[in-house]
């Protein structure tokens, strides 16, 4: 059984960037890592890898958004990983399912859609962005990491103020 950074590495490693921004990225993420091998937890203030899961209704229409208790903007639900976590999807996965209240979220796809590094007020995250399928009835319920949980229509993310989460629905809508 491996440990949560050895599934990290690989992760990583095997991954196929989509362009070159993301293969850049990419390296940045395993080049912290081989710096830091306290990297994946919120301990390591150089950054640390973070969880992040993109929550697509059972009719893939909609995308299910947090409206993030102390950044104030609509996001994906994710966040850091934890000791228990044996693996970055299971850790976004876990997030996901914490922050929305929905249990049975099943991944589009086995690997990571996305990459984004952003500052927020504990370190840089470089968050490892997936998606998920909610099963069919899902019903939500917010946590207290959040003001509200909203689903949002395809073309109403086009006018949300953060890139990432557009750019996120985007390269997960390639996948659709």
């Amino acid at each position: 059984m491996s440990t949560l950074y050895e599934d990290a590495v690989g992760v990583l490693e095997s991954w196929h960037a989509p362009d070159t921004g993301q293969e850049e990225l990419r390296r940045a993420y395993l080049a912290h890592l081989a710096a830091h091998p306290d990297g994946m937890g919120k301990p390591c203030k150089a950054g640390h890898l973070t969880g992040s899961v993109l929550i697509l209704d059972a009719e893939r229409r909609r995308v299910l958004l947090t409206l993030h208790a102390k950044l104030r903007t609509w996001l994906q639900t994710g966040g850091h990983c934890e000791p228990d976590d044996t693996s970055l999807a299971g850790a976004a996965l876990r997030e996901g399912t914490e922050e929305s209240g929905i249990a049975g979220l099943q991944l589009l796809v086995p690997g990571p859609v996305n990459l984004d590094r952003h500052l927020v007020p504990c370190a840089w995250h470089l968050d490892v962005q997936y998606a998920a399928v909610a099963p069919p009835g899902a019903v939500e319920s917010v946590s207290e990491e959040s003001l509200a949980l909203r689903w949002f229509a395809f073309d109403e993310v086009a006018e949300l103020p953060d890139r990432s989460v557009r750019t996120l629905l985007e390269r997960t809508r390639a996948l659709l």
